[in-house]
C-alpha cells in the first residue's frame, strides 16, 4: 500500500508541472473551443509554446544549472562532524536481489560519492529514506546494503521511515543532534538547495556536498529542438524551485 502523503504530494506535482500541466491546459482548450474560440486558440498556442520551451536542452540545462552549487572543498569537509546521504529513489523488479528491490541510478550516484567522502574524511555516515510502498524494503536499508556490499562501509545511522526531504531532516535530527550538528549533506547538485533549507530548519549546520551535475554540452542548433530528456530535466528543476518556495513559508 502506498503512503497517502507520498501519493498526494506526487499527484499534485504531476498536475502542476509539465507535461501534466500541459495536458490539463489542453483539456481546458477543448472545453473553451466552441464557447470562446479566439481565447482557446491563444491558449493552445501558449500551451504548445510552453511545452516546446521546456523540452529544449538550452532551457532545461539553464533551469537545472541555476540550482547547482559548486563542489565541496576539502577544507569545508574537515569542519563537519558527519556525512548525510539522501536517497533519490528505488527500483522494483530487481530480480538479482532476494527482495527484488535496489537503489535507482540517482541514489547509486549519491551513495558512491558519500562512500568516497566517508573514506577520505573518516567521518561517520548517515543514510536516510523510507518506503513509499509500506510493505517494501526502505530506501535507507537499500542504501546501507549497497554501502556494505559494494564499498565495505557500514553507516553509523540508517533512517528508514522518511517519505520526503522534510522527514529526512526531522528523523535524523532525533538521532544525530546535538552531538553531530555540522554535516556534509550529499545529494544531487540540483536537489541540495531545497534539502539544505529543511536540514537547517531542523537544527543542522549544513555544508553542501553536491554530486550528479547535469551535462552541459556545447551549444548547437540541436539544443533548440525538443526531446524527452530535456522535458524531464525541466520538470525536476521546476519541482525544486516550487519545493524551495514551499519550504520557505
Amino acid at each position: 500500500m502506498i503512503a497517502p502523503s507520498f501519493l498526494v504530494k506526487n499527484s499534485l506535482a504531476a498536475l502542476m508541472l509539465p507535461p501534466g500541466f500541459n495536458l490539463l491546459l489542453g483539456l481546458l482548450v477543448l472545453v473553451l473551443w466552441s464557447r470562446r474560440p479566439r481565447f482557446a486558440r491563444g491558449l493552445l498556442a501558449a500551451n504548445l509554446a510552453t511545452l516546446w520551451v521546456f523540452s529544449t536542452p538550452v532551457v532545461s540545462t539553464a533551469l537545472i544549472g541555476s540550482l547547482e552549487p559548486p563542489p565541496v572543498s576539502a577544507a569545508a569537509l574537515a569542519q563537519v562532524d558527519a556525512i548525510v546521504c539522501l536517497g533519490g529513489g528505488t527500483l522494483f523488479g530487481a530480480l538479482q536481489n532476494p527482495d527484488e528491490r535496489d537503489v535507482n541510478g540517482t541514489t547509486a550516484e549519491r551513495v558512491r560519492y558519500a562512500a568516497r567522502l566517508t573514506r577520505s574524511t573518516g567521518k561517520p555516515l548517515a543514510v536516510t529514506g523510507g518506503a513509499a510502498y509500506q510493505e517494501a524494503t526502505s530506501e535507507g536499508e537499500l542504501m546501507a546494503r549497497v554501502l556494505q556490499q559494494d564499498y565495505g562501509i557500514r553507516p553509523a545511522w540508517v533512517e528508514s521511515k522518511a517519505i520526503d526531504t522534510r522527514d529526512n531532516a526531522t528523523f535524523l535530527a532525533r538521532s544525530m543532534l546535538p552531538q553531530y550538528r555540522r554535516i556534509a549533506l550529499v545529494s544531487s547538485a540540483w536537489h541540495l538547495p531545497r534539502a539544505a533549507l529543511v536540514f537547517r530548519k531542523a537544527g543542522f549546520v549544513v555544508t553542501l556536498a553536491p554530486t550528479s551535475y547535469q551535462s552541459r554540452p556545447p551549444f548547437s542548433l540541436l539544443q533548440l529542438l525538443p526531446d524527452a530528456q530535456s522535458l524531464s530535466t525541466s520538470y525536476w528543476a521546476l519541482h525544486e524551485w516550487l519545493g524551495a518556495l514551499w519550504y520557505q513559508r
